[in-house]
């Protein structure tokens, strides 16, 4: 990517001659475009190099930000064991839903990505395993027909070799643009992972934020150990829509991993520098 493709301006004031009206001189500063970006929670102008080295959090106040599906898998498997499965599968447009085809494309470009997840397998601290990652930059990680037909795939793999599973959601659940064909994909990824289950292999479930709608309500909360990042948001439908349901104010924190955590939806919240080693030594548990 080119950092000086773009330049923005600021303006300086400057003192003039004092027998001269007091005015202002524009200044024009050169600013690569794409180096800084402004952290959510403490407000401050960060470099975004300096992000990426700490692991995708904000070096003030220790934010997370969002990972790609590659970063993830960068951090998580051993470098040059990861094979991918499925990586030429490409989305269609079953509806014949006005400019689908032309956002897909627009994100492949972007993104680098064919759809919303990547699966294959690959080895952690030497443990072979299954791996599944959904990426939110892509359509907000929904999921459609390819992301189902790709974790179904890799659980059927997995399930086959004998494998553990790992899968790593970031959704705001299924994809409108497919109606009824992403619904569908609740069922199948879920009979996929019960079939895993009866063959007395492992699933472990790792949230991400955001998970949210379909996903929630089928794959992510099935694993056999549930695992979740810091301040994740979880859940089905959004706050505003429950609160105007039920006529109620909701908890604090509702729907953050933290508040999960306490009423025993989620089992362990793990920090990301953390969470290699702590899937290493789940794997290790249930080896053989």
């Amino acid at each position: 990517m080119n950092l000086f493709k773009k330049r923005q301006y600021v303006t300086v004031p400057q003192k003039v001659d004092k027998k001269e009206e007091r005015e202002e001189k524009e200044v024009k500063v050169n600013i690569p475009d794409g180096l800084f970006t402004k952290c959510d929670d403490c407000g401050k102008i960060v470099l975004k190099e300096d992000i990426e080295k700490n692991l995708m959090k904000c070096p003030n106040c220790n934010k997370y930000f969002r990972m790609t599906a590659w970063q993830r898998i960068k951090l998580i498997i051993d470098e040059g064991t990861f094979l991918e499965y499925d990586k030429d599968l490409s989305t269609l447009n079953p509806l014949s839903y006005p400019d689908y085809e032309g956002k897909v494309k627009k994100l492949m470009d972007e993104t680098g990505l064919k759809e919303a997840v990547v699966t294959g397998e690959g080895k952690i601290k030497g443990i072979d395993c299954v791996i599944g990652v959904m990426d939110s930059h892509f359509l907000m990680g929904s999921m459609g027909s390819v992301v189902g037909e790709k974790i179904t795939r890799a659980v059927e793999r997995a399930t086959q070799k004998r494998l553990p599973i790992i899968i790593f959601t970031a959704s705001g659940g299924a994809r409108m643009q497919e109606g009824i064909f992403s619904l569908m994909q609740m069922a199948k990824t879920s009979a996929a992972l019960k079939r895993h289950s009866d063959g007395g292999l492992l699933y472990i479930s790792v949230l991400t934020d955001p998970t949210t709608g379909g996903v929630t309500a089928s794959f992510a909360m099935l694993g056999d150990i549930i695992i979740s990042e810091p301040n994740a948001l979880i859940g089905f439908a959004g706050p505003r829509v429950i609160e105007q349901t039920i006529k109620q104010k909701l908890p604090e924190g509702f729907q953050r991993a933290e508040f999960l955590l306490e009423h025993g939806f989620v089992d362990l919240i793990v920090e990301r520098e953390n969470l290699k080693e702590t899937l290493y030594q789940i794997l290790l548990i249930h080896r053989g």
